[in-house]
Order: C-alpha cells, then structure tokens, then sequence
C-alpha cells in the first residue's frame, strides 16, 4: 500500500489465530492502521490478497459485515447523541444483540450513559466505542487502542470483558501503545516497522524465549560519542547494545558476573558514572526497542 511516495505496507505476512487475541504492535507510522483497514475492508489492497473469515473484504463486504466488529479509536457516534442510546441504536440493528444492560454496567457507562457523546471524557468515549463494537456478537473485533484515556478501574474491566470475549470463541485483534496490555492480553504479537512483519511469536516467546537478560545502564552525564559502538565491541558478538537516549543503555544478552565485570570497567576506562545498573528480563518494551530502535510512544 502507497501513499504517494510513501510505502506504508511492504509485502507484509502474517495470519491471525481464531478463537486468540492477537496484538500488532509498531512506532507510529509503521503502517498498522493501513494493515487494520485493509482488513476491515476500508481500503483495498494495492497488491497482494486479504482474507477475513475466509472472505475477501472488498468483493465479499455485505457477507463479512455482520460478523465483525471495529472499534476505532475516535469518533464513530454522533454529536449531540446519548451514550447509552447510541449503543441502543447500534444493538438495535444486529439480529442477537449482546444484553445493553449488562454492557453498560461492566464498562462503567451508567454513570454517564445520559451525557451527550461529546461531553464524554476520552476514556468513556473509548469505553462506549469498545461496547459499540461487541454488542453485536462478532466472531471477529478489530480494537484500536481499546484503552486509552482509561482509568486503571475502566482498563482492567475492558481488559476482562476482552478475555471473556476470546473464551466464548470471538477473535480479537488489537492495536496498543500500552506494552503490560499486550503482555497480558495477546496470545501472539506480531511486531511491524516501516510496513514489514519483523517478529512474531508469543509474549514469553519475544521476551524469554531466548533466555537472554537485559542490563540497563543510566548514567550521570551523556555517553561519550560512539558509546553503544564501543560498549559494543568490548563485550562481543553475544551481547547487544542499543541507546534509549544519550543517559541510558540497553544491554541484552547473556547477563552473568562476566558481562557485569566488563559494563563497569568500561565505564572506569572512558570516565562514565554510572547512576543505576540494573539487571533484569527483558521486558516486550525492551524488545521493541532492540527490534525497531525506537521506544513505543503513544
């Protein structure tokens, strides 16, 4: 898919498990949202094929529609709307809407469900967008950045009604900023940069598969010119070393009394202070940053 001269999506695979939650993750610009609405049949391949439910988006739209659900992360209501008659007026249009009721009372929206839609916080907006979504009963939910502007109460029950959904058999594919969300929701992630699939795996495998460690090293001054290249070069072809700005660094690899001993006197040889020196698995944010070299940021 291109956008003049720009290559938004480059021959990107990659499948979605049914019955699974499954998260895309990548930095701004690295092409989910086309790959989303090309799925959802918003647009229409440049090259290649898409199947969603065994349908094709585009030729087969009147058939996917009803089996699916999209939650965009803004807008979708109207204006002036109330929120709970708004997700009436949706269920109203499904043959075996999901009970109204109960889906206000597990996303919190009685508290507001008489407040006009643009009065809304983001947070409810994004609760009423997540109930528009799933009243219908799809066996497919697109969910864009489900809980953003959401309170840690509002996330953690999106984050159950999300789990409740995959164990009665709905598929759900989600975007998010929020790396715990991923790791706690996502059968498998896959990882996408610059419109190309770059990991796949589950969130155990991407973090601990490999049975590396990290240590990040914060200091009290910038790093000397070329750091990461020298720290690099003195701990060997094991170990990898990425700059999360010009005070901290990311070492992955085999973290034993070895690397350690070589971190410090490094330091000791080009004059750094170390701040903190920390040991630990990698986190999914950690493996962000080593896959794609920059920090997920919403």
């Amino acid at each position: 898919m291109r956008y003049g001269d720009t290559l938004a999506v480059d021959g990107l695979s990659l499948e979605v498990a049914r019955e699974s939650i499954t998260a895309v993750l990548g930095p701004n610009g690295a092409g989910k949202t086309t790959t989303l609405e090309t799925c959802e049949g918003y647009r229409r391949p440049q090259q290649g094929s898409v199947r969603v439910l065994g349908l094709d988006p585009q030729r087969d739209r009147r058939d996917l529609l009803p089996r699916i659900g999209v939650m965009l992360q803004s807008g979708g209501a109207w204006s002036g709307v109330r929120a709970v008659e708004m997700l009436r007026h949706i269920a109203s249009l499904h043959a075996h809407p999901l009970d109204v009721d109960m889906l206000v009372e597990r996303l919190g929206l009685d508290s507001c469900g008489r407040t006009p839609y643009r009065r809304l916080s983001g947070g409810q907006q994004q609760r009423l967008a997540l109930a528009m979504a799933v009243v219908g009963r799809p066996e497919l939910v697109f969910v864009d950045e489900p809980t953003a502007g959401m309170d840690p109460q509002a996330r953690r029950a999106t984050w159950e009604l999300l789990e409740e959904l995959r164990a009665d058999g709905v598929t759900i594919v989600l975007t998010t900023h929020y790396m715990d969300e991923a790791e706690r929701l996502a059968d498998t992630i896959h990882v996408i940069d610059h419109g190309r699939l770059i990991a796949t795996g589950t969130p155990f495998d991407l973090t601990r598969g490999a049975g590396h460690s990290t240590i990040r090293l914060v200091v009290t001054e910038p790093f000397p010119a070329g750091a990461p290249e020298s720290l690099q070069q003195a701990l060997g072809p094991l170990t990898e070393v990425h700059a999360i700005n010009d005070q901290s660094l990311l070492i992955t690899g085999p973290a034993d009394a070895t690397t350690l001993a070589t971190v410090s006197a490094w330091c000791e040889a080009h004059g750094v202070l170390p701040e903190s020196l920390s040991l630990g698995q990698r986190t999914l944010e950690d493996v962000f940053l080593q896959l794609t070299g920059r920090e997920l940021s919403a």
